[in-house]
């Protein structure tokens, strides 16, 4: 199997670094415009070779870990070059259902949209995990539109990564997203940016602890990537956030009106979120 992976940073690094000791794959080729990561990617031995996009035409599969505005543009590009019948196209897209309504017509079968829910606050091609992927979940969307060769072929990708597989419509998981992932990222920018208002460097710097710390982490995250993250799932991201806030009042009015008893048995509930994730 020829492997072709367009976007060299953590995702897709990381991917071509796994699929390159875990996988059956005889070639990874890198797409990237990104003239650093080329170097970067190709020293650290992620990928065999860096190839321009018109040669991805050899490749059997096709990754797309680039953000969603750029797997747009690559599905039209793909759409034009005369791909094999059963070339593989496995979009890393954040969000799904823009991605699948937007993939042309004549490639549809060829596309297997997926969602790997990984990934750290770093990017580019040094951030590169072996082991990033490794008993993650990765989202497969809208699979009935995909072809049956097109989805054995990333199953059996994504198996052999040891990733535990869910199937979900795109629309589904574009609102599920919202409250899990995306929201989150807003409000860790939103706390960053509030404590950035009020206090100086040298009190952050001597009183951020743990909590501060974790919460505050997201907002790391590339903004560039995050924008259009935002900007494809608006209406879902505005709902969870109307939630997160219908929830803040609620702790604002109990904390106003020294209701703490009412306060705690809303803690309590809260703690019951962390029985799930275990």
């Amino acid at each position: 199997m020829r492997l072709g992976v367009v976007g060299l940073g953590l995702m897709g690094g990381s991917f071509a670094l796994a699929c390159k000791l875990f996988c059956d794959v005889k070639e990874i080729y890198g797409v990237d415009n990104n003239k650093k990561h080329q170097k970067e990617a190709l020293k650290l031995n992620l990928v065999n070779k860096i190839i321009e996009f018109e040669e991805l035409v050899k490749c059997d599969v096709i990754v797309l870990a680039i953000p969603i505005c750029g797997i747009i543009e690559a599905l039209e590009k793909l759409s034009k070059l005369s791909l094999p019948e059963n070339t593989t196209i496995i979009d890393f897209g954040s969000t799904k259902e823009e991605i699948v309504k937007r993939c042309p017509p004549n490639i549809r079968k060829n596309l297997v949209a997926s969602h790997p829910m990984t990934g750290t606050e770093f990017s580019g091609p040094k951030s590169a995990l072996y082991n990033l992927y490794e008993n993650k979940i990765m989202v497969m969307c809208d699979i009935e539109e995909s072809g049956i060769h097109q989805t054995n072929v990333a199953l059996g990708l994504f198996e052999q990564l040891k990733m535990n597989i869910k199937i979900m419509s795109s629309s589904e998981h574009d609102r599920h997203a919202a409250f899990i992932s995306h929201m989150p990222h807003i409000v860790s920018y939103s706390l960053a940016n509030s404590v950035l208002k009020q206090e100086d460097k040298e009190h952050i710097v001597a009183l951020a602890a743990g909590g501060f710390k974790s919460m505050s982490r997201l907002a790391k995250s590339n903004p560039t990537m995050w924008k259009e993250i935002f900007e494809s799932n608006q209406e879902n991201l505005l709902d969870s956030i109307d939630e997160f806030q219908k929830e803040l009042k609620k702790a604002k009015k109990m904390i106003k009106k020294g209701q703490y008893k009412k306060l705690y048995k809303w803690m309590k509930k809260g703690n019951k979120l962390h029985s799930i994730l275990k």
